[in-house]
């Protein structure tokens, strides 16, 4: 648990850095240009198909039942681009995810590695990009086969507390974990580390999934948000950027110190 703490309140710190918040930047511009233009397409369609599916859907009743029990009656209105946006949110997060993972990440472990309790560790290159490439898309597609499978029981206290932190909290780790390792851990090490720490690295998975959640939330519990969506959507992108740049400062901090750990306690060379 020191470790845990530790790693947070460094990466808590350096993520107001200068560099570290414009890391943040690339893989947002990158998002939101792509998702401009995929919206600018595919908007109009999701709602007209939206509509025709609420309209003539057997759960729509229970659709309504639902948020009127939980005091959204004011989203009837806007029903169809809510849950429009419901089924785009995860799509989103996750491509921002991956951005993140494929954009900024090694300059971020290039930032981590320059303080002093990391100078000497070697980098034993214990990944590649095709293996970050698979562990992204694998992981990637069962996350999202879980999320929609799933979605359905999420408005059921008080699994919408439970269910969506843990969902994103395995899919952080599991991107971060390796890709935090592949620089500096062999092969061997990588999994060995992974299995030590499979506890407190799913704890801080879950904690940035509960950190994430925050501005989920805020985006989904406004229909006043439902009307500035284009806008509301592209600083929610930036929002995602900066809680993934977190989470890897705070995953590389720890994983980092561990096997700085572990080589000392084998009586390797660090």
């Amino acid at each position: 648990m020191s470790l845990v703490m530790r790693s947070f309140g460094l990466a808590f710190t350096g993520v107001f850095h200068p560099w570290v918040i414009w890391l943040t930047l690339r893989p947002f511009v990158i998002g939101a240009a792509i998702w401009f233009g995929i919206l600018w397409i595919i908007w109009t369609p999701l709602l007209d198909f939206m509509k025709e599916f609420l309209t003539n859907s057997f759960a729509s009743a229970w659709i309504e039942k639902v948020l009127s029990s939980v005091g959204w009656e004011t989203v009837r209105a806007v029903i169809a681009p809510y849950f429009s946006i419901v089924l785009i949110m995860p799509i989103v997060i996750v491509s921002i995810m991956v951005l993140v993972s494929f954009t900024s990440i090694t300059s971020v472990l290039r930032h981590v590695e320059k303080q002093k309790a990391y100078s000497g560790l070697k980098k034993e290159q214990g990944g590649s990009l095709f293996g970050s490439l698979w562990v992204a898309i694998s992981s990637c597609l069962i996350f999202l086969f879980l999320f929609f499978l799933t979605l359905p029981i999420w408005w059921i206290p008080p699994i919408f507390a439970l269910l969506p932190p843990i969902l994103w909290g395995w899919l952080t780790t599991r991107l971060m974990t390796y890709d935090v390792l592949s620089r500096h851990a062999s092969a061997a090490e990588r999994i060995e580390l992974t299995h030590i720490h499979r506890g407190p690295l799913l704890m801080i998975g879950i904690l940035v999934g509960l950190l994430g959640a925050t501005p989920t939330f805020f985006w989904l519990s406004s229909v006043f948000v439902l009307v500035l969506f284009p806008l509301v959507s592209m600083f929610m992108m930036w929002v995602y950027c900066l809680v993934f740049i977190f989470a890897a400062l705070w995953f590389a901090h720890y994983l980092l110190f561990a096997l700085k750990n572990y080589r000392e306690l084998k009586g390797e060379s660090i």
